[in-house]
């Protein structure tokens, strides 16, 4: 499969190892921090989110030109060391008071974003060096994006499988333990190749120029265009619909799983969710580029946006409630084909079309504009829950992304 070349590279399949790994552990910690956020602040869950993304967007705007002048793998060690570290923090201190602290959480989310922020940019910046075959570049693309989506794969299914025996907060731990496997990785990848920092001739670059420079790099290309104005709304309503809405349905409707809990059944659809995402992925990654890719991309924003809209549609139909969970595990099976068709173009067309010193600065304005949909989303979705149900809202924010989708797909693809 042509997935598969990129991996006779070792550089190539230590950080593939050490991204999966990591990737695994944050599904863990997601599913599980989504959780405990919605029993305990019901709806306003979402806030937690909002925070999450105004750190990503602060860390993005004040220190992505200091970023850009360090070394990225050290870069990316320090996030992945940083982020274990604040997580067995809070480990201890759960174990220490018998509860998670609303501290402990607050500060989880704060750490992993701001690392987040850092490592994104910086992984984006060193596959063009890593992988010097531009051919390549969309099976790379395509292999490292299989990480996120095997882990949406296993993630859940293991918390589906764990939360009746193993205590919620070992699900943090795991994360932890994750985030050095991933550190280790990447130290490994500088012992199989050589890296030469790139020489932008910006040294003294402002953190404002550094952020517009980004903002224009991508502007300046007609479909990178349409991805930083659209990615702020289609992110927002994934995380709306499958991060707060999701579990707050399933727990509202009294949807069980394994276990017979909640958790489990909520486990299983990401799991479901995570499982034709992969099998998009390899189907994507094992093509090249198609010479339109805008279609490709916009085909899979609709794609994703129709299985939202049909996911929360469905549950407020009057069904057995048996029947419920079976209902949001295929279509959310279907909502999941749409975001390698997307995820993957956007990333070799950033990798293609970009000098490799305007990519890390790209990054963080797509980052930038991704998190300030999140925000917004965050921030609107949980009183429009209260107001309209939540079902409804999951509908709606499937049926914009839909739009989106079908917008660009006639400006751009056709």
């Amino acid at each position: 499969m042509r997935i598969l070349q990129p991996l006779r590279d070792g550089a190539v399949a230590a950080l593939w190892g050490g991204l999966a790994t990591a990737a695994i552990g944050d599904q863990l910690y997601t599913v599980a921090l989504s959780w405990i956020a919605v029993a305990v602040f019901g709806t306003a869950a979402g806030y937690l989110a909002a925070l999450q993304a105004i750190v990503v967007l602060l860390t993005a705007l004040l220190c992505g030109s200091w970023a850009d002048r360090q070394k990225h793998r050290p870069v990316m060690i320090a996030a992945d060391l940083a982020r274990a570290a604040v997580l067995m923090l809070v480990v201890v201190a759960w174990a220490i008071l018998g509860r998670p602290p609303a501290w402990g959480l607050v500060l989880a989310v704060l750490v992993l974003a701001a690392g987040q922020a850092f490592f994104r940019p910086a992984l984006q910046a060193i596959l063009p060096e890593l992988v010097p075959d531009v051919a390549l570049l969309p099976a790379t693309n395509a292999l490292l994006d299989t990480t996120e989506r095997i882990a949406r794969l296993l993630g859940p299914g293991l918390v589906a499988l764990l939360a009746a025996s193993l205590p919620m907060m070992h699900f943090l731990s795991l994360d932890a333990a994750t985030f050095v496997v991933s550190a280790l990785a990447v130290l490994l990848i500088g012992r199989l190749r050589r890296f030469v920092p790139v020489q932008t001739g910006l040294r003294d670059e402002s953190m404002l120029a550094s952020m517009a420079r980004g903002f224009r790099a991508m502007w300046r290309h007609r479909v990178l265009a349409y991805v930083l104005l659209s990615t702020g709304v289609n992110n927002g309503a994934w995380y709306a619909a499958m991060f707060l809405g999701l579990p707050l349905m399933i727990n509202q409707l009294g949807i069980v799983g394994p276990g017979g809990t909640g958790l489990g059944a909520y486990g299983l659809v990401i799991s479901c969710y995570g499982s034709t995402n992969l099998l998009a992925t390899l189907v994507v990654g094992g093509r090249a580029l198609p010479s339109r890719p805008a279609r490709l991309l916009c085909s899979g924003n609709m794609i994703f946006g129709i299985g939202t809209l049909l996911l929360g549609a469905a549950m407020l139909l009057p069904m057995p409630l048996p029947a419920r969970l079976p209902c949001l595990l295929a279509t959310a099976a279907f909502a999941a084909i749409g975001g390698p068709m997307s995820d993957i173009t956007i990333a070799t067309l950033r990798q293609t079309l970009l000098p490799r010193g305007d990519i890390a600065p790209a990054m963080r304005a797509y980052m930038v504009m991704t998190n300030g949909g999140l925000l917004a989303a965050m921030v609107i979705a949980p009183r429009a829950m209260d107001a309209f149900g939540i079902a409804v809202v999951i509908a709606v924010s499937g049926a914009a992304v839909a739009v989106i989708g079908l917008a660009g797909l006639l400006r751009l693809g056709l």
